[in-house]
């Protein structure tokens, strides 16, 4: 695949991004023109390596080596329709996936890897700009009527996969605009809404009707729910944050991360937001090192923010993986975000105890130092060290430390599906049935908390179980 000594010839080349001083000063896209040119020699790169540990690093199984070739060779509409073929939306993953393909590429085991993602990102942004993006509507109808509770990445491939089935699907969202997380969560720095616009433009052409401002379990009974669809696909993700009880959590200044990052993508999209938390003139503290507190960073410095510290609880992790012992595993090491080069002080191996202010506001926090050792069993375990109390000063704190499971009450409970032991709603890979008769989950509020890919394969997966369960068979891939 690619060019047979590419990867030898060609250095690895990513999509360029705007000056970090320049693209903090509004909430658009930063990234810079990546000439066709350039984008066939990064898929000339991609060496014949016999078995393509990319593709089973990447959860939707992408076909990738074979678009590599065909950028190579600058056929774009025949690597759009191989890059289809497993993704409906590689433009949601082209910008936000963090890459675990890259990881499995062999070229990784002592070299830089395919710059895989940048080519994704390419490819169906070409497609866009072409045209080759068109409706695909069923040719037959089936009868069947099935409703997707959560416009998410998931519930979004799952409607549109069950479309062009030929069942007549009802997407019902309870915010007022299409997409979920994808929407109000994921900065428009990041991904601009345009990409979720267009794809719901294309859906409906598609026949998938979308319903907003309706709240299944409140808005609209589970009960009638029931009785009107043959099938029910739960995709509504994982919306229980994880909280730290600690004394001083109910001042003012201490805020959840999507209570912060919905409402700016709000007034991106033009909404009046009252009582929006702002981060102008601040001292932020952002309390957790994934993606969301990255968001964080990059949300704060837009806003103005004074400073912006992130913290963890974990130790700071390597800057090298071990490749020898990792790949073609997802590793363990320092990554430094876009939103991280944009401004920020990273601190790991922090213990918070308490928060504490004075008049009902927050003005600092209270930490320890922590050591992290492995016990006789192996595992890390940390301890604090004696005597490293400090304080940190900041009057706004996110918190962005995950989330524990979707939340049960209304829809749920009502339902009365069974929960795992995490407390996600139970539903095995092959079925994605729930112990409901009739209702299937999938997504973040089957699996918990993850990526917008695995939120697609999920998707995609539970819509061919969907199709199985309504017809008996099934010719949706998995």
């Amino acid at each position: 695949m690619g060019k047979i000594t590419g990867f030898m010839e060609f250095a690895r080349q990513d999509i360029p991004l705007a000056d970090a001083e320049k693209r903090v000063h509004n909430y658009q896209e930063f990234y810079l023109p990546f000439p066709d040119s350039e984008v066939s020699r990064q898929g000339a790169r991609c060496m014949d390596c016999g078995i393509p540990f990319c593709q089973t690093g990447c959860p939707v199984n992408n076909i990738i080596p074979d678009w590599n070739d065909l950028v190579y060779h600058q056929q774009w509409q025949d690597a759009i329709e191989v890059l289809h073929s497993t993704n409906n939306f590689p433009e949601f993953t082209g910008r936000v996936c963090p890459a675990p393909c890259e990881a499995a590429c062999t070229l990784n085991i002592n070299n830089d890897p395919v710059t895989i993602k940048a080519i994704e990102h390419s490819i169906i942004d070409k497609a866009w700009q072409e045209g080759w993006v068109v409706p695909r509507p069923a040719t037959r109808k089936t009868g069947k009527l099935v409703a997707v509770v959560g416009s998410g990445p998931s519930g979004l491939a799952c409607s549109q996969q069950l479309g062009r089935a030929g069942h007549s699907v009802v997407l019902f969202e309870k915010n007022d605009r299409i997409g979920g997380l994808l929407r109000y969560g994921i900065p428009d720095f990041k991904m601009e809404k345009r990409h979720i616009d267009r794809r719901i433009t294309q859906m409906r052409e598609e026949g998938v009707e979308f319903r907003v401002n309706t709240h299944v379990g409140k808005d609209l009974p589970t009960d009638a729910l029931l009785k009107e669809f043959d099938a029910v696909v739960l995709t509504g993700g994982s919306e229980h944050p994880r909280d730290l009880a600690l004394p001083g959590r109910e001042l003012e200044g201490i805020y959840f991360a999507m209570d912060f990052l919905r409402p700016q993508n709000k007034r991106n999209a033009g909404d009046t937001v009252d009582n929006q938390p702002i981060a102008t003139g601040k001292h932020v503290v952002v309390i957790g090192g994934g993606d969301t507190g990255s968001d964080c960073i990059g949300t704060s410095n837009r806003q103005g923010a004074a400073s912006v510290m992130q913290i963890e609880l974990l130790a700071t992790p390597p800057v090298l993986e071990n490749r020898a012992a990792t790949w073609p595993n997802w590793p363990t090491k320092l990554r430094t975000s876009s939103s991280h080069e944009e401004g920020c002080i990273r601190e790991w191996s922090i213990g918070t105890k308490s928060f504490s202010g004075t008049n009902g506001r927050v003005e600092k926090l209270n930490a320890v130092r922590l050591d992290w050792a492995k016990d006789e069993r192996g595992n890390f375990k940390s301890s604090e060290i004696a005597g490293s109390e400090f304080e940190i000063k900041a009057d706004f704190f996110l918190l962005a430390m995950g989330y524990l499971h979707p939340v049960h009450e209304g829809l749920l409970k009502n339902l009365g599906v069974t929960f795992d032991s995490r407390g996600n709603v139970a539903a095995d890979t092959n079925r994605y049935q729930t112990s409901v008769a009739k209702v299937f989950a999938a997504g973040d509020m089957r699996r918990g908390q993850s990526l917008v890919v695995w939120a697609i394969r999920e998707g995609r997966q539970a819509a061919r179980a969907v199709d199985e369960f309504l017809m008996g068979s099934s010719d949706l891939p998995r």
